[in-house]
């Protein structure tokens, strides 16, 4: 039987983290979320002003480790294990609303093909809702 089609040899899928644009990409989005919560008045307290830049750089490795870049988060932190890291701070809804509200704007910023920035978006609503850990005010 004579083959009509060539066989190509096996690509590797690209991960997000790369179909995105790799590191620029998550630098760029991080960057632009803490533009926004350095002016808020729920959400800035929760980072320790001596460590700003730390906050920065652990929101950027999560996210590329999360999203099929290096493993470096897990390499320097272990497992992200969120909820713990998150209970020490109050997150009720408010607080959720306002984060995902920075995130938007810097999801919206880095201009990603729509199916990309959906399934982005839906990853970090799922993400910001679990955080929640109180209702108080």
């Amino acid at each position: 039987m004579i083959e009509l089609t060539p066989k190509r040899p096996e690509q590797p899928e690209r991960t997000f983290y790369e179909q995105v644009g790799g590191h620029p990409t998550f630098v760029a989005l991080v960057s632009t979320f803490y533009e926004g919560v350095a002016t808020d008045p729920v959400l800035k307290p929760m980072y320790p002003a001596d460590d700003w830049d730390g906050a920065v750089e652990r929101l950027t490795l999560f996210l590329e480790q999360y999203w099929g870049g290096p493993g470096t988060y897990s390499e320097q932190r272990g497992h992200p294990r969120l909820r713990m890291r998150h209970n020490p701070f109050k997150v009720n809804p408010d607080a959720r609303d306002r984060w995902l509200a920075h995130m938007r704007v810097a999801v919206d910023s880095i201009e990603l093909s729509p199916a990309d920035r959906d399934l982005l978006w839906g990853y970090l609503e799922r993400a910001a809702h679990a955080m929640v850990n109180t209702f108080d005010e």
